[in-house]
C-alpha cells in the first residue's frame, strides 16, 4: 500500500467480536508501554444450537439468544456499544480454496470474476450470492496462489447483524483459523520452515500448514464425516510431503484442544503420528494481557482469533 493510500484509509478496529457454535468472545486493545496490549475481554457461553455453523443453512436460527450473550461480553468486557469492530464467523460458515493463477490479472475486478468462474461449478448455491474475498496466499517460480473465501452473502450478514442489533458496526468480517494464523504470526511463533496449525471446534476441524507467513495448505472437514483426527493428521503429513517436498514439521500449534475431548490425549494424538511437540497458540508474545485475564488453555483458545484480526495490522508488542 502507497503512503498516500495509507494516510486515507481506515484505522485497524480495536474490537473484535468472535461469535462460535459454543460461546461469544469480546477482545478490545489499546497501546500501551509494552506494545499492543488487551484492555477488555469477556467471553459469554451459548447454549446448543444457538450458532449451527453451515455454508448452505442458516446459522443463527435464533438471533435474541446470541445477542443477549453478546451483549453481556459487550458489559463485561466494558465495550462502548458505538465501536467499529471485526467480526469473527466460524470456519464452517464459509469456503476456503487455494487457487493457483500463472497470471493476477491487475485489476481486482478481473480477479473477482475469474475466481467466481473458477468456483462456480464447486459451490452449492448461485455463485451469484456469493460475498467474495481473497488474499496472496503463496507464491511459486511461476504462479501465484490466492486464498479465496467465499460464503452466501445471507449467512454472512446473520453474524453482522448480531453485531448491529447492539449498535456495534462490523467494519469486516473473517474466518476464525485465519486469525488463529494471524495470532502465531503476530507472536513472532511461526517458523521459515514448515509448520502446522491444527483449529477444533466442535462442528469440524481444521488444519493449515504455513511456511513462513505464507499459507500453503487448508483442509477443514466437518465432524459429522466421523473422519478420525489422527486420519486428518496423516492424510495432511501425506501431502506435505509428496505434495509440498516437505519432511517434519518445524513446530504444531493447535487450538481448541479442549473442545469435546481432553487437551493432553489430542496433543498426544497428534505428536504420535508427527513426532513433534504439540504447542498451545499463545498469544502473550504479541499482546500483554496485564493482569485483566487469566492464561488458562481455554482463554488463550478464546483469543487467539479475535486478537489475531486485531494484530495482523499493527505491529506486535
Amino acid at each position: 500500500m502507497s503512503a498516500v493510500s495509507s494516510i486515507f484509509a481506515p484505522p485497524p478496529p480495536s474490537v473484535a467480536i468472535e461469535l462460535a457454535s459454543r460461546r461469544v468472545t469480546v477482545v478490545e486493545v489499546g497501546r500501551g508501554s509494552k506494545g499492543v496490549s488487551v484492555v477488555g475481554y469477556a467471553s459469554e457461553p451459548l447454549p446448543p444450537n444457538a450458532i449451527i455453523p453451515s455454508a448452505t443453512a442458516p446459522n443463527i436460527p435464533n438471533p435474541a439468544i446470541v445477542s443477549e450473550a453478546l451483549g453481556k461480553a459487550l458489559e463485561r468486557a466494558g465495550v462502548r456499544s458505538t465501536k467499529r469492530a471485526a467480526v469473527i464467523m466460524p470456519d464452517s460458515a464459509a469456503r476456503l480454496s487455494l487457487i493457483t493463477l500463472e497470471q493476477v490479472p491487475a485489476k481486482a475486478s478481473d480477479v473477482d470474476q475469474l475466481i467466481r468462474w473458477q468456483m462456480k461449478k464447486a459451490t452449492p448455491y448461485p455463485i451469484e450470492e456469493a460475498q467474495l474475498s481473497w488474499t496472496i496466499a503463496h507464491r511459486t517460480a511461476s504462479a501465484t496462489v490466492l486464498a479465496a473465501v467465499i460464503s452466501r452473502r445471507d449467512i454472512v450478514a446473520e453474524y453482522e447483524s448480531v453485531a448491529t442489533s447492539l449498535g456495534v458496526h462490523a467494519g469486516l468480517v473473517d474466518l476464525a483459523s485465519l486469525n488463529v494464523m494471524n495470532a502465531v504470526i503476530a507472536a513472532n511463533a511461526a517458523s521459515p520452515s514448515d509448520w502446522l496449525l491444527v483449529t477444533l471446534a466442535p462442528e469440524a476441524t481444521t488444519l493449515a500448514i504455513g511456511r513462513g507467513s505464507d499459507l500453503m495448505f487448508y483442509r477443514q472437514r466437518a465432524t459429522v464425516d466421523e473422519e478420525p483426527l489422527s486420519a486428518l493428521v496423516h492424510q495432511t503429513a501425506m501431502y506435505h510431503e509428496d505434495r509440498l517436498g516437505g519432511t517434519k514439521f518445524s513446530r504444531v500449534w493447535l487450538c481448541g484442544g479442549g473442545i469435546g475431548r481432553e487437551a493432553d490425549l489430542v496433543r498426544a494424538e497428534i505428536n504420535t503420528r508427527l513426532g513433534v511437540p504439540v504447542e498451545a497458540v499463545d498469544v502473550r508474545a504479541a499482546a500483554d494481557l496485564g493482569g485483566r485475564v487469566g492464561a488458562s488453555t481455554d482463554v488463550l483458545d478464546a483469543l487467539a482469533a479475535p486478537l489475531g484480526v486485531l494484530l495482523r495490522d499493527r505491529k506486535a508488542a
